[in-house]
């Protein structure tokens, strides 16, 4: 809690160790430190770079098996559900960058913005993240699940965010202009309501920082999935391992079906720790079915050995 009260206070004012960091950023160090355990590529501000490849095979697995991966890994507030979307046809998938806003007072927002104006930055302080977006980032706002006057986004903001990033956004806020958001192809919101109002009363306090969403932890970097049912937010140093045991698990459960209804073998048999029979009759399946991902009998033999789900 003292480290969180000198992290808000440094984000406000700009002094101690975040004082060299442009608006409410935090230091690129202080960024790696959070994010100590991703090994890979990384954004010139120390975002994680979680590889656009990575991100398109996000966009085919599960919320349950990448839910199930990270529980088992430990990590068990990365979900969050209750949401309204957009477009419920559209997943939001890709590297958050994240925004936390805060209830605004007269003297903090004044000297906020300012700043903002001696660093040529424009408009009201909630067009800032979007300034900073790049194709494949998701827009996560911590928005303190304000609806009247928590309005983040209307349909020109939605405008600017698809044609930055190609994605959409998850807000623990409000948006308005609800029809003219359905018009932008592609495009998708999860946020806690629509609302008509203007936004109001709400001040950016932190950009690229840690964030809460609800109940889930998110950190900038951090790969965003989601289905109707929710978002999850994994951690970039574990993308990789949660989509390829995701990868696995909906392959498996394919597999699972076709041999059930075949009657090939009982429900006692799949549901339990794989003989050698049925992991030849996978590998012979897998041959059957070339559009399917490809895994070796090492890797069969790796995933089936460490199963915990």
């Amino acid at each position: 809690m003292k480290y969180y009260k000198l992290l808000t206070l440094a984000l406000i004012t700009g002094i101690g160790s975040f004082g060299s960091a442009k608006a409410q950023t935090i230091s690129r160090d202080e960024l790696i430190f959070y994010t100590s355990e991703w090994k890979g590529e990384r954004f010139a501000d120390g975002r994680p770079k979680i590889p656009d490849a990575l991100i398109e095979r996000a966009k085919k697995i599960g919320i349950e098996e990448a839910w199930t991966v990270l529980k088992n890994e430990g990590y068990n507030n990365q979900f969050e559900g209750g949401w309204k979307l957009v477009n419920d046809t559209v997943p939001v998938v890709g590297r958050a960058v994240t925004a936390m806003f805060m209830p605004s007072r007269p003297d903090i927002e004044k000297n906020i913005k300012d700043r903002g104006v001696k660093q040529g930055r424009k408009g009201n302080t909630n067009s800032w993240p979007i300034d900073v977006l790049t194709k494949g980032d998701v827009y996560v706002a911590d928005g303190f699940g304000k609806i009247r006057g928590g309005t983040l986004i209307g349909d020109n903001l939605g405008n600017s965010i698809f044609s930055k990033s190609g994605n959409g956004v998850i807000f623990d806020g409000s948006a308005r202009d609800l029809s003219g958001l359905r018009d932008i192809k592609g495009f998708n919101a999860f946020v806690r309501d629509f609302d008509p109002s203007y936004l109001e009363e709400m001040v950016l306090m932190g950009l690229n920082t840690p964030i809460r969403i609800g109940r889930a932890v998110v950190l900038p970097g951090d790969l965003v999935i989601s289905e109707k049912e929710g978002v999850l937010f994994i951690p970039a140093h574990l993308a990789e391992k949660v989509i390829a045991v995701a990868e696995f698990i909906d392959l498996r459960d394919k597999f699972s079906h076709a041999m059930l209804k075949a009657g090939t073998f009982a429900t006692g048999e799949i549901d339990s720790q794989w003989t050698d029979k049925i992991k030849d009759t996978f590998m012979k399946w897998l041959d059957q079915n070339p559009n399917e991902v490809r895994i070796t009998r090492a890797q069969l033999d790796a995933f089936m050995e460490k199963r915990t789900w």
